[in-house]
């Protein structure tokens, strides 16, 4: 149907051979091959200090785990961008704490607003979660400040930055690692996709104990312990849940983690070709274009506002006419209807993603693209807009 998806997974022969020798080891739930994925991200993120990492099912279930270990719960407050998929607040809720919706910061950085985060602050506040939207980092020093000196949790919601960094007191620290705790997500989209999957990490040890026992039922001793001889039987010393990864998706991880500098490498490269031939087209604004790049970079998808006044739906018709898909990144959380119509959710105050969220557009991205596909998308892009401003009387 498409002659161009919105991302391509591209699974290689080494991929394969991971996979089909974790399923000839007859282990097929947590174990040997699942630590090593553990530690090969841990040293990818830092390889003199590397933080604990802990592979879990997917990224929900990790913001959860993550939430729980900081002993968050009813009565408690955490801020979550409203511009992000809905398991960064859906996680939280499953607590029983209150959400309280962030803005952006601006129609050039759809990043969580550091100011609005500063103003929603409360007694009750326990954890901000700043989501790298787009791969893009959050200003993490100002975060970071922020929260230190109000007693508040970060948790980084890393789903789109795996591998990538910000600058933090004169340093570049990767993303994932700045706060308490950051989840990764390993999704079929993702830079690295293991069809589901996630991990999380922390530099806290105690948190790194709790995020253990909470992973695997709140047992002392995991499956393979006792398999190996090591443990004979188990305790469980708290409520945990079943957040565990397969050995299947942590071979397939370990495998992609090998070529995952080169995929963002290329994505960047992708990203920076879409950014000057998206200038043709009047109206039309690329988040981030003017942001320096700072170390390593991710680039997880390409979001674009479509001008003023021009018609999404019209736009995104044409592009499917052509056979470009598209999305959008995201339907903000305080719209739909459950988050929408709850009290624990307070949506107060979001004037920049009320003002941009009609206008997102996201356009395909992946290492794989050529400069003909590109062209393609842009033209396509270009004919789309001219038809629907037209439509609605011009670019206001």
């Amino acid at each position: 149907m498409w002659k161009l998806s919105l991302s391509e997974l591209r699974l290689t022969d080494e991929d394969r051979a991971a996979v089909l020798e974790a399923l000839d080891s007859n282990w097929l739930t947590m174990g040997p091959r699942t630590d090593a994925f553990e530690k090969a991200f841990a040293a990818a993120l830092d390889a003199e200090a590397p933080p604990f990492a802990f592979a879990v099912s997917n990224c929900t279930v990790g913001l959860h785990m993550a939430f729980v270990a900081l002993d968050i719960g009813p009565g408690d407050e955490v801020i979550v961008p409203s511009l992000t998929f809905i398991a960064s607040a859906n996680a939280a809720l499953y607590t029983g704490a209150t959400v309280v919706l962030g803005d952006v910061t601006s129609q050039d950085d759809l990043t969580l607003s550091i100011a609005d985060v500063a103003a929603k602050i409360t007694p009750r506040t326990r954890a901000v979660v700043p989501v790298h939207y787009a791969g893009q980092p959050c200003d993490m020093q100002a975060l970071r400040d922020l929260c230190q000196a109000r007693g508040v949790a970060i948790v980084e919601d890393v789903a789109h930055a795996p591998l990538a960094d910000a600058a933090v007191d004169g340093q570049l620290q990767a993303l994932g690692s700045i706060g308490e705790l950051g989840c990764f997500s390993f999704f079929s989209n993702k830079n690295l996709a293991t069809g589901e999957g996630g991990m999380v990490v922390t530099r806290d040890p105690r948190l790194a104990d709790r995020l253990r026992l909470l992973r695997s039922h709140g047992m002392t001793t995991l499956t393979l312990d006792r398999h190996r001889g090591h443990a004979s039987s188990y305790d469980v010393v708290e409520l945990g849940f079943n957040y565990r990864i397969d050995e299947l998706r942590a071979a397939l991880g370990l495998s992609q983690l090998q070529r995952l500098p080169e995929v963002n490498r290329r994505r960047a490269e992708v990203w920076h070709a879409y950014r000057e031939r998206l200038r043709v087209i009047d109206g039309l604004r690329l988040p981030f274009a003017d942001r320096p790049s700072v170390g390593r970079t991710a680039h997880h998808i390409l979001p674009v506002l479509l001008p003023e006044g021009c018609e999404r739906a019209l736009v995104q018709e044409a592009m499917k006419a052509a056979g470009v898909q598209t999305s959008i990144h995201y339907p903000p959380v305080h719209r739909f209807s459950f988050h929408g119509h709850s009290d624990r959710v307070i949506k107060d105050h979001l004037p920049i993603t009320d003002a941009i969220a009609d206008r997102l557009l996201t356009l395909p991205l992946s290492q794989h693209l050529s400069d003909a596909d590109l062209d393609l998308v842009v033209s396509s892009l270009q004919a789309a807009v001219g038809h629907a401003c037209s439509a609605a009387g011009g670019v206001r």
